[in-house]
């Protein structure tokens, strides 16, 4: 039996009877035991053997109520087979689309079996229209307890985690048992968990891998308190976030750098006394690039209700390492590395500027946060464009290796395994070194060349926020001809001030200006958008890619009248 299995069961078994998940808040809170929910796994397992699943079998689950899916993921697990969490529709989503997108992905992993559960139980007939069997979740409550799990090596197919919506070709990371197993316990161990004193608070969701395998997996794997709720409840009223914690006394919680932003603007606003957020010692920032000026809103809030400063636990992590690749050291905060832009834009190095140095605070340097050092299990290096491995502080692309690394992916022509013959996988992702630590600046597919210069979107964006107007968070900047001699860029804002030509015209201008003082260049183009607009994942990050491809005649337009 799998490392992983053993631990899930032995948790659900020996401790599982005092500590469990509250989920259905703010409305209706419902709290169960890890024992109580494991033998609801038995019964939905027993059911899914009687269905036809086999050790190896891929199960495709569409559900977003929490209460539903623990048990479920629980019970593929203890089946010896595979999930896969599907991309979810959404009000405005084209339903025949979506059934011909998740045929491309069933195909692809080799499943046909989906469990449907709330809110997308009305979706039955649309399956059903298209030829895909399905399952209801709540029916298979009802199936025999199965007695023992089915055995799981540690190399079997554990979860198959989609990277790419509707606008790409599918592709889903194959994360095996002893992955799992491997990153899970590294991250509690780094983290210094104590199992039943930690209180997980999470409204991630569960098809992402932060969501599935840092706020669901772990805890149901080693016993830890959590409360559950959904993206909705989240993006419906951000304040129900800190006010879980104080309710539950939160100790530990996650989410991209927006998100903190957001709270922090609204728990700026709110009444002293309010939140008691004394308890959280571990506020996880990663997902997108760390912002500290938006880390900065998040503390600063917080303070008046006793919040920690150190909470604020930078990580670098990609679902091609399960989950996590690195922590920042705890209790330390958000730390820094403010180096010189024309260094680590012309010449690929990272040179720290001084503290005394009258250039911090302008925009002749850059700033990036610290990530700490690998997780135990995994190794990194950077290496150089001609596959030099590269020194501290040289910029290159970030490789891993080790037993938290995927073997490959499930793509629409088959398996594919990037690692090379040495088992290094090639992240995408540029940093540097301090020491054993990371750096993370960009995406090597999102840096835009122009001039001999690497220009980072990240700067470009926060340049364009700065501006009173501009949404926070809501401004995404666009490469247009990547990789040609006519290499640009746009920017593309939401605003409230949309509509409004002049004030849109105005604000557009002041963008531009912003822009081209920060990062020396003038975008190609501004466009100016109502709130809402911007394509984002249902967490709430901007899609970069899925905004050029949408607004590509307004890019067009834009440039016109910026």
């Amino acid at each position: 039996m799998s490392r992983f299995v053993d631990t899930l069961v032995a948790t659900a078994t020996k401790g599982g009877q005092q500590r469990g998940m509250v989920t259905g808040e703010p409305n209706e809170p419902v709290r169960q035991t890890w024992g109580e929910i494991h033998e609801q796994a038995k019964r939905v397992a027993g059911a899914l053997v009687e269905q036809g699943v086999r050790p190896g079998s891929a199960v495709a689950v569409l559900a977003a109520a929490p209460v539903l899916i623990a048990p479920t993921v629980q019970a593929v697990w203890l089946a010896g087979g595979s999930v896969t969490m599907l991309h979810q529709p959404t009000p405005r989503t084209d339903l025949a689309e979506w059934a011909e997108d998740t045929l491309k992905v069933l195909r692809m992993i080799g499943s046909d079996l989906v469990l449907l559960g709330e809110p997308f139980d009305q979706l039955g007939s649309v399956l059903t229209e298209h030829g895909i069997a399905f399952r209801s979740i709540t029916d298979l409550f009802e199936g025999e307890p199965l007695a023992e799990p089915v055995h799981s090596g540690e190399d079997d197919l554990a979860l198959l985690q989609l990277t790419s919506g509707s606008t790409a070709e599918p592709k889903a990371v194959r994360i095996t048992y002893g992955n799992l197993y491997t990153n899970v316990k590294a991250m509690v161990e780094r983290a210094e968990f104590v199992f039943d004193r930690d209180v997980m608070v999470s409204w991630l969701p569960t098809f992402h891998d932060m969501g599935m395998v840092g706020f669901l997996t772990v805890p149901m794997t080693f016993g830890v308190e959590l409360i559950k709720v959904t993206p909705v409840e989240f993006l419906s009223g951000p304040l129900i976030w800190p006010r879980l914690i104080t309710k539950y006394g939160g100790t530990t919680t996650a989410a991209p750098n927006f998100a903190y932003a957001v709270v922090g603007r609204r728990m700026a606003n709110a009444e002293d006394g309010e939140f008691d957020l004394s308890t959280l010692r571990i506020a996880l920032n990663g997902a997108e690039p760390i912002d500290e000026t938006a880390v900065k809103t998040f503390t600063d809030a917080g303070a008046r209700f006793d919040m920690p400063p150190e909470c604020v636990f930078p990580a670098y992590g990609m679902a091609e390492a399960t989950l996590a690749v690195s922590f920042a050291p705890l209790f330390t905060g958000l730390t820094l590395d403010v180096i010189e832009a024309h260094a680590l834009e012309a010449e690929n190095r990272a040179v720290p500027v001084p503290e005394d140095d009258p250039r911090r605070g302008t925009d002749d340097v850059r700033s990036f946060a610290v990530l700490g050092r690998p997780l135990d299990g995994l190794e990194a290096r950077i290496v150089g464009d001609e596959g030099r491995v590269l020194g501290e502080r040289e910029v290159g692309e970030i490789q891993l290796r080790g037993e938290a690394v995927t073997p490959g992916y499930f793509t629409v022509d088959g398996p594919l395994d990037i690692r090379d013959a040495d088992g290094w996988l090639p992240t995408g992702d540029l940093g540097y070194r301090i020491g054993d630590q990371l750096v993370i600046c960009g995406r090597s597919k999102d840096v835009i060349i122009m001039g001999g210069r690497n220009i980072y979107p990240t700067d470009i964006e926060r340049a364009a926020t700065s501006i009173e107007g501009v949404r926070a968070g809501n401004a995404v900047a666009v490469r247009i001809d990547a990789g040609t001699r006519r290499e640009r860029f746009a920017v593309v804002l939401e605003s409230k001030l949309a509509g409004d030509a002049e004030a849109e015209r105005v604000l557009a201008k002041e963008v531009a200006a912003r822009v081209r003082d920060a990062v020396e260049f003038r975008p190609y183009s501004v466009v100016v958008l109502p709130a809402g607009s911007l394509p984002k994942t249902p967490s709430g990050k901007v899609k970069r890619a899925a905004t050029a491809t949408k607004f590509a005649e307004e890019i067009a337009r834009g440039a016109r009248s910026s």
